[in-house]
């Protein structure tokens, strides 16, 4: 395709310094119209640079970057966007509050404009719609949207303000299988009509299927550059780490007694209308169980319950056949449940404290770490740097404040807490959200090591591929409803993406192991 269309964006040996750190070193890319390009990287890699740089948020030290024949002006967003380059994030920028309209039209009118010429914009958002299958009311609140439905009204924000290339960051986080395969068709009809695309991604089997070149950054520098005839998932992986990379396999098990049960619980929301409802299901040691579920569907629910955040307002809960009813987060951790909250820096890890502080976080009360009220410092000391060494935390000593830790490393300090308690349950919550594929591998052999001990692990996940590789069953949950478990080896993810949008596997037997 390179040689048979013209260039789009040219990125030309960028380089981009914070001190002493190098974040771009010497980038070069190229973008051809029509065209997705998959950029990949760990974390870290220099990827949000390169794109800050590209958006005018950063002014390079060294290095130009063209659109089309034309030098983009550097350090300024209105010349970037001028020059019709557009973005969707991860997390939406949507103004839940206001409609699908207001979303699209907002930062595109003169402040002088007397009056807002609404039935314009009304038929241009419809002709995109219609060309690029990405159909929406206009009249709708944004806060009444599906998740799919408001991925497509960021696309049609970009494309309302006359995009030629559009960067697509993790664009399929948060969507079902078939809300995924609704987009890569959105992308494929783009590129036909000479849209650019820059695809962010760390699920490797969505990059083999949408890309047609892929670029790889690490530690600032773009390592390796091929088209997608020349792509394999183990091609893609030794280019990110700098090594081949071994994923942990699943090994067969016979689950113990069950750890934790819920019979017909009711939980969040209101007693009239709570947000988990009528759930029931078990947990044994020496099993993983995942759940599956688009975002926002009560998920976090049942993750407070566990973490005794909140308690049932009508069930059974029980802990190692013990009342659990009412839990608090105090009594959770002592009855031998470890928690890896869903976010790692609000509520996993406490930013301006140290490594060692953050390690003994849970243990602090309790001997050796203190006496008599008495904070014993050698053996918080001597027990931090051991965890250090087991769990490869890096980027600092155990004095070292836990905000300068990658998400990586945070991630493997929160693990090194959690796992050395040696809990009977192992709540992991999005554990690998945002991690690279290193870093997801060491997580999951890590969950997999528990596991193997005895501890019954609740993996809650977005990504499918995590639950598959993971899981010895599987339940869905829609709408506070949890479906019967099903074995991850009769069930495709094209399955499982139904049951996550309520088409099926509630009330009924699905594959129940």
């Amino acid at each position: 395709m390179s040689g048979q269309t013209p260039l789009a964006l040219q990125i030309s040996a960028i380089t981009k310094r914070f001190g002493s750190l190098t974040a771009n070193d010497g980038i070069s890319l190229d973008l051809h119209e029509g065209q997705i390009l998959a950029l990949l990287g760990e974390n870290g890699a220099g990827k949000t640079t390169l794109m800050s740089v590209l958006f005018g948020h950063y002014v390079a030290d060294e290095g130009s970057i063209k659109v089309k024949d034309t030098l983009l002006e550097a350090g300024s967003p209105a010349a970037s966007l001028e020059a019709g380059i557009g973005m969707v994030h991860q997390h939406f920028t949507l103004a839940e509050n206001l409609s699908v309209l207001d979303n699209i039209m907002l930062g595109t009118e003169r402040l002088t404009a007397v009056r807002r010429d609404t039935s314009k914009a009304k038929r241009k958002i419809a002709k995109l719609a219609g060309a690029f299958g990405l159909a929406v009311d206009p009249n709708a609140s944004v806060g009444s949207l599906t998740v799919g439905e408001r991925q497509r009204v960021e696309i049609l924000k970009a494309l309302y303000r006359d995009v030629r290339i559009l960067i697509l960051d993790e664009p399929t986080a948060v969507l079902t299988p078939q809300e995924a395969d609704n987009l890569f068709d959105t992308l494929r009809k783009m590129t036909a009509e000479g849209l650019s695309i820059i695809f962010i991604s760390h699920k490797l089997h969505e990059v083999l299927a949408i890309a047609d070149e892929i670029a790889v950054l690490r530690h600032g520098k773009k390592v390796a550059a091929f088209p997608i005839e020349e792509a394999s998932r183990e091609k893609i992986a030794e280019a990110m780490v700098g090594e081949p990379v071994d994923p942990p396999v699943r090994q067969p098990g016979e689950p113990g007694a069950t750890v934790l049960r819920l019979n017909n619980v009711d939980a969040g929301g209101t007693v009239d209308r709570p947000t988990l409802k009528s759930a029931s299901f078990t947990l044994s040691g020496g099993e993983i169980v995942g759940l599956a579920g688009v975002s926002g569907n009560g998920q976090s629910v049942l993750a407070d319950l566990v973490s005794g955040l909140i308690n049932p307002h009508s069930g059974e809960m029980s802990l190692l056949d013990n009342p659990a009813n009412a839990l608090t987060p105090a009594t959770a951790v002592r009855a031998g449940v470890g928690r890896i909250p869903e976010d790692r820096h609000a509520t996993g890890v406490i930013d301006e404290m140290s490594i060692r502080e953050n390690l003994a976080l849970e243990s602090i009360r309790r001997p050796p770490a203190s006496r008599a009220g008495w904070v014993n410092w050698k053996t918080i000391n001597e027990r931090a740097r051991t965890l250090m060494s087991r769990y490869d935390v890096r980027g600092g000593e155990i004095g070292t404040t836990v905000r300068r830790l990658s998400g990586g490393n945070m991630q493997k300090l929160i693990l090194a807490r959690v796992l050395e308690a040696s809990p009977h349950v192992i709540l992991a919550n999005q554990p690998t959200r945002g991690l690279d594929i290193g870093a997801t591998a060491y997580v999951h052999q890590q969950l997999f090591n528990a596991r193997a001990r005895g501890a019954g692990v609740l993996v809650i996940s977005e990504d499918l591929d995590e639950l598959m590789t993971l899981s010895d069953r599987i339940v869905v949950m829609f709408h506070g409803l949890l479906s019967l478990p099903i074995s991850p080896e009769n069930v495709t993810q094209q399955e499982i993406g139904l049951m996550m949008s309520g088409q099926s596997g509630f009330g009924e037997a699905v594959d129940a192991a």
